[in-house]
């Protein structure tokens, strides 16, 4: 197994990071001020679970450089107004080069924005719902916590929430703290959740 050295990188600016986002800057300004960060905004945790939905099969950074063609297509995937999308708009949708043109994605994403309605009318916010699965900070308690979140999603009818989906998700928004030991970001993202308390 490699060692926390080998799975760090340090950047010209001398900060060492996660071994993943080397390479390209979107990637790093992701990793720097997303990745691990709690995130409590509905639209946004309901734009991330689409976005790891489409990503299934692709890498992120793909889906990273088209996110703001996919906030423009989705109506920055404001679930009230892409639940109301019809037969005709996904149509649309597969003839926007701007986005993964992938059908069963599209209209998973607006079945899933009906059955997030679902989710705030019984819960009150899709933030509520989704932070009731953080798991304790022990790493045998994630990969359960997750598999939890996708059994239940799939319950209520949602659709591409595997666990491994819903385990990255759970790492992008939070719930989980993923930065390695030595990442200059793994202290931030700790406090970060520690301020959400």
């Amino acid at each position: 197994m490699a060692g926390p050295d080998e799975r760090l990188v340090r950047g010209e600016d001398g900060l060492a990071r996660c071994h993943w986002c080397a390479g390209d800057e979107l990637y790093r300004a992701y990793h720097d001020e997303e990745w691990g960060f709690p995130q409590r905004n509905d639209l946004r945790l309901f734009e991330k679970i689409c976005l790891e939905g489409f990503q299934s099969g692709l890498s992120w950074l793909t889906i990273l450089r088209k996110r703001e063609n996919f906030r423009r297509a989705f109506a920055g995937f404001d679930f009230e107004k892409v639940a109301r999308f019809t037969p005709r708009k996904v149509e649309a949708l597969m003839q926007d080069a701007g986005i993964v043109r992938h059908r069963g994605k599209i209209e998973s994403t607006i079945h899933n924005a009906r059955r997030a309605l679902e989710l705030v009318e019984e819960q009150g916010s899709l933030a509520k719902y989704f932070w009731s699965f953080e798991p304790p900070p022990r790493p045998r308690a994630q990969q359960p916590a997750a598999l939890a979140l996708s059994k239940d999603l799939k319950r209520r009818g949602w659709t591409y929430v595997g666990p491994t989906t819903m385990y990255a998700f759970m790492q992008a928004m939070g719930l989980v703290n993923d930065h390695l030991e030595g990442c200059a970001l793994r202290r931030k993202a700790q406090a970060a959740r520690a301020r959400r308390r």
